[in-house]
């Protein structure tokens, strides 16, 4: 049986004039469409429509980026590529905070031109917004948009921004062809060296100029919103800038912030602080400035702050509590725990020890002496290597079975070594114990990366390796430097190379050419890159350990690429770190250079560390600082070595 066949209906139109010709017109193409579109199923109908809508959503979500893309592509045409020279680096300032809501993002990264020595990192998703990173990584193309802004003397790229008026002289310096040419493995002439020398000193000028105008005699500048912080207030900054500047020969800015200290600063306030980083910034600066300068003034504030911290030593054990009030002679442990950490203990005595010295009052060496003796003798150890906790009441190491040379314990080792220097090569208690700490470093912490094979120090937790490796571990290229320029086994000097070179490959395999705070390293045979970082890792705090390594590296070896990598690593904190308005940021993202996600704090060793030790890996005057006559505590303050045997 057949259903019957549905009609056909045909609409044939005649024009007035030759109407036997076949009518093709507008109207006519529009009765036939509609009647093929009443034909379909009301199904057929929905399913068309929903699929151009989306069609339609989708072209103009996607309209931004492909515009972006192709404008990219072109402009990247005008660009010729290099493999083995480093292109001067115009630096982007971060502007200066608006009032209006913050400006959507970019939708695609562009990316920094990686090292030749090592192929370039897969890049994982973005932090911050939708979308992944090109895995090919390209030049920076952060003068591509010059043009844009020119009318008003300010060029903006992607957020971030120059004023042209009020460029430093470091960041003119980084468009001549002679920067250029300094990444070869010529040796930077006499000229480079001074522009670089120049450029410390401007970068110092603008975080000067910030703390200045916005924090003055506070603890730390906040330098988008213009405003401080404080932490103890006790102008940290301040006091952690005094050696610098005179290093750097900035007397004028020298001058104005000995002025606070003789008739500002003051310790006689209810404030708790804690024992390590008031001893190493402020106990330490002051003996440093005192130890360059020769005015009492810095000696006798040293006086006042030493003697406020002694309360901390008041426990069971000796060994001290974490947190004083140095207006009320109190101290006290954290609330949580009546634990402290071990390298916070043990970093403290080259300062205490120098007190003595000039003081020659006896209790603040023999306090921290009791510390070093009582760590000496404690079971728990392995290999030399030490917990990272120590309990104040019964002097015994707590959460055993963890070993690091990162946070918590890493300048336990620096200072096993910085003692016997200071103290003129006699304690030989110290000596062994760094020694030992050397060898089980290599025996239990090191390995290498695949698949170039980057030598790293990771991380002991109850008999599982983790690969995981701080920022503030790369102290340890240096002081192992330092240990074989002071007579110990060669072969420290070859691990310090090798250290010297992973650390360096934290930065350049970043996308912003800085480091993360952690690392880990890849071991799997057949990795395609070496180095991964993990999403709350990304931060970088503006940390000296490399750039205090390279100087290190730089003065016993004379090695000139040490000095350009320091170099590459100031251009990429004046390209990302600084802002317009004065001062340098910490930030959030290192691995996404159009969005780094600004922190707003300016760190106290920036300035008290950072800078001074590119300013020194700069300089090839030996006896700046001499390292035969001077040892630096953890915070780049130099103290005399002894001077009996000096």
């Amino acid at each position: 049986m057949h259903t019957p066949s549905r009609q056909d209906y045909v609409s044939i139109s005649f024009a007035g004039q030759g109407g036997g010709s076949y009518n093709n017109s507008k109207q006519w193409r529009r009765q036939s469409c509609w009647r093929k579109w009443k034909q379909l199923s009301r199904l057929q109908r929905s399913l068309i429509l929903f699929i151009l809508v989306l069609l339609f959503i989708c072209g103009i979500a996607s309209y931004p980026t492909v515009t972006e893309h192709l404008s990219g592509l072109t402009e990247g045409e005008q660009h010729t590529d290099s493999n083995s020279v480093l292109r001067p680096i115009v630096p982007h300032v971060l502007p200066e905070p608006l009032k209006q809501a913050r400006p959507s993002l970019p939708e695609q990264t562009s990316q920094k031109k990686l090292s030749n020595k090592r192929g370039p990192p897969v890049l994982q998703n973005r932090l911050q917004k939708k979308g992944n990173t090109s895995d090919t990584v390209v030049e920076d193309k952060a003068s591509d948009t010059k043009k844009e802004g020119e009318e008003n003397g300010v060029i903006s790229w992607h957020g971030a921004v120059i004023d042209t008026d009020k460029a430093t002289e470091g960041t003119k310096d980084e468009q001549n062809n002679e920067d250029s040419a300094a990444n070869q493995k010529g040796k930077p002439s006499e000229e480079s060296g001074a522009r670089w020398l120049e450029a410390v000193r401007e970068a110092f000028r603008h975080a000067w100029k910030g703390y200045k105008d916005f924090s003055w005699g506070h603890d730390e500048l906040r330098p988008l919103s213009k405003s401080y912080s404080e932490w103890f207030g006790l102008g940290l900054t301040l006091i952690d800038a005094l050696d610098t500047m005179w290093i750097l020969g900035l007397k004028e800015e020298f001058e104005e912030a000995k002025a606070w200290v003789a008739t500002e600063l003051t310790f006689n306030k209810n404030v708790d602080v804690n024992l390590f980083e008031s001893t190493i910034r402020i106990l330490g600066g002051l003996l440093s400035t005192y130890a360059l300068t020769g005015d009492t003034l810095f000696l006798d504030k040293a006086k006042d702050i030493g003697s406020r911290l002694m309360p901390a030593f008041n426990t069971p054990s000796k060994i001290p509590y974490s947190d004083v009030n140095i207006g009320k002679g109190t101290a006290h442990p954290p609330r949580w725990t009546s634990d402290s950490t071990v390298a916070e203990v043990t970093s403290i005595q080259l300062e205490f020890r120098e007190l003595t010295r000039l003081t020659k009052e006896p209790q603040y060496q023999a306090a921290v002496a009791e510390v070093m003796k009582q760590v000496h003798n404690l079971d728990g150890k392995l290999d030399g290597l030490v917990p990272m906790f120590i309990n104040t009441n019964n002097g015994q190491f707590t959460h055993q079975g963890i070993y690091t040379l990162g946070a918590r314990a890493d300048s336990y080792y620096e200072y096993l070594l910085k003692q016997w220097i200071q103290g003129g090569k006699k304690e030989n208690q110290l000596l062994e114990d760094y020694l030992q700490a050397i060898e089980g470093v290599k025996k239990n912490l090191l390995q290498k990366s695949s698949p170039n094979g980057l030598t790293f120090v990771g991380e002991l937790s109850h008999g599982q390796f983790s690969p995981k490796m701080d920022h503030l571990v790369c102290f340890l290229p240096g002081t192992l430097a330092l240990g074989a320029h002071n007579g110990l086994p060669a072969d420290h000097m070859d691990l310090a190379k090798q250290l010297m070179e992973t650390c360096y490959q934290m930065y350049v395999q970043m996308e912003t050419g800085l480091s993360p705070e952690i690392v880990h390293f890849n071991m799997h045979q057949g990795s395609t890159r070496d180095i991964e970082v993990k999403l709350a890792d990304r931060h970088n705090l503006l940390r000296p350990e490399t750039v205090e390594s390279l100087f290190y590296l730089y003065r016993f070896t004379k090695d000139q690429k040490y000095q350009r990598w320091g170099y590459e690593i100031l251009q990429n904190f004046n390209k990302y770190t600084k802002v317009s308005s004065g001062g340098y940021t910490s930030i959030n993202n290192v691995r996404d250079p159009d969005y780094t996600s600004p922190r707003d704090k300016m760190e106290s060793f920036f300035l008290g560390e950072t800078l001074k030790y590119l300013y020194l890996l700069f300089s090839d005057d030996p006896n700046l600082i001499n390292l035969d006559q001077y040892v630096f505590n953890t915070e780049a303050h130099p103290l005399p070595i002894w001077p009996s045997t000096a």
